[in-house]
């Protein structure tokens, strides 16, 4: 079968719908919504947002469909269209999104690891980080809704990603980042056409300003968090784990964590599986959150949220508010679900460990997860023989300030082998 169950050439109406993960209200897919009206009139800039909406699917008509053996194959062979929300995959962009390799490690300095490690390494999307998962199906929806601007807050990653996936769409996109990020991931927007509101504040800071600009001039907002798309588009990553490991699920997961989208569409994409019985049970999965911006993981047991200001190399994940806390509170609570915080020295020597042993190189925020999988490790948390997938979000050369003084280049020599022999080991 070459069309999926609900894709094809006439739309086909309620192919999916909305759930609030707050009050528990549906709605309909018939037009543009963010958050749930209800649960966003009583939401405070101090906490984490309630009303973030789930997108759900006819899981019950899909399993009817397809004969269940082939089930998995059908969906892989239409690009999993019938768990997404747009009719048809011409709409996404034609660069090569998703479809990342999937490494296996099984030793790191020499020694013999006694368990197997996967990278998931999303740095080789279009423009190196995992963001382009989400942006590309923000941008398809656009496309097929005759939508043309796109507008996004970011410390980078999301935004770089939004404005090339969106120069391939023939799409305007406006990015409002904070005055602290990353040069290199500037010049990336910029270099894609993107335009560039910085913001004297804080990503929070920026976040709330993209919103208002949306309400006010009519801009489609791929916030994430905000956009319930961007969890769909980046669950896809899981798709491709249980697809690459044969179709069956890895013990665990690590996951670096900022504002809790990423690790909610990995537990979504699972989840989709889980409802069409593809699978039992949901992979351990491991929320790492920096030290030094642990918002996330450091309140999901308290009654009342708490946030502390973030101080972290790991810029990608460094977040006051984390947008989908109360979603990612509710899967790691619902699916046993794990957390750990590492430090900036933790992942500065990661990152080392990474490039050395395996010629990844990550930015901070991606290899906190190879961080948390080594802290995990070292505390002896991880079983002989099991499988364990470490998810890299992003290329190391987005952000070099943040670890170029953890680098030593030698100095000049002379032209001459008398020198090279001085510095020869």
């Amino acid at each position: 079968m070459k069309l999926g169950v609900l894709s094809g050439s006439k739309k086909m109406e309620n192919k999916f719908y909305f759930k609030c993960i707050t009050c528990g209200k549906k709605y309909s897919s018939n037009e543009v919504i963010y958050l749930c009206p209800e649960c966003e009139k009583d939401n405070d800039k101090k906490i984490p947002p309630k009303g973030v909406l789930k997108t759900l699917y006819d899981y019950k008509r899909i399993k009817n469909y397809y004969k269940k053996e082939n089930l998995f194959d059908n969906l892989k062979e239409n690009n999993y269209i019938d768990l997404l929300p747009i009719d048809s995959t011409k709409s996404l962009s034609f660069l090569k999104v998703g479809k990342t390799p999937l490494y296996e490690i099984n030793n790191l300095d020499n020694n013999e690891l006694p368990f197997t490690v996967f990278l998931k390494d999303d740095s080789q999307n279009p423009t190196f980080s995992f963001k382009d998962r989400a942006s590309n199906l923000v941008s398809a929806y656009a496309k097929e809704n005759g939508i043309d601007t796109i507008v996004a807050a970011s410390t980078g990653n999301a935004g770089s990603s939004l404005a090339g996936i969106c120069a391939s769409q023939n799409q305007k996109a406006i990015v409002f980042v904070p005055a602290s990020a990353p040069k290199a991931k500037l010049i990336q927007i910029a270099m894609y056409g993107g335009i560039i509101i910085p913001v004297k504040g804080t990503y929070d800071d920026a976040f709330d300003l993209s919103i208002e600009a949306t309400k006010k001039f009519g801009w489609y907002s791929r916030n994430t968090a905000y956009n319930p798309f961007t969890i769909e588009g980046k669950k896809t990553v899981s798709f491709e784990i249980f697809q690459q490991l044969n179709q069956k699920i890895p013990d665990r997961i690590f996951v670096p964590v900022g504002d809790g989208v990423i690790i909610s569409g990995v537990y979504k994409g699972f989840e989709d599986l889980l409802k069409l019985d593809l699978i039992e049970k949901i992979p351990t999965i491991i929320a790492v959150q920096s030290q030094g911006s642990d918002n996330l993981v450091r309140n999901l047991k308290r009654d009342k949220f708490v946030s502390k200001q973030s101080h972290t190399i790991a810029d990608s994940i460094s977040v006051d508010i984390p947008r989908n806390f109360w979603m990612t509170k509710r899967f790691i609570k619902e699916y046993n679900g794990e957390w750990v915080s590492v430090s900036d020295e933790e992942i500065i020597s990661a990152s080392k460990i990474l490039g050395e042993n395996t010629g990844i190189f990550a930015e901070p925020a991606a290899v906190a997860s190879f961080a948390g999988m080594l802290k995990y490790e070292k505390l002896g948390k991880i079983e002989p023989q099991s499988q364990n997938v470490v998810l890299l979000t992003g290329s190391g050369l987005k952000d070099l300030t943040s670890i170029e003084k953890q680098i030593f280049i030698p100095k000049p020599i002379k032209p001459n082998l008398s020198e090279v022999e001085k510095l020869s080991p």
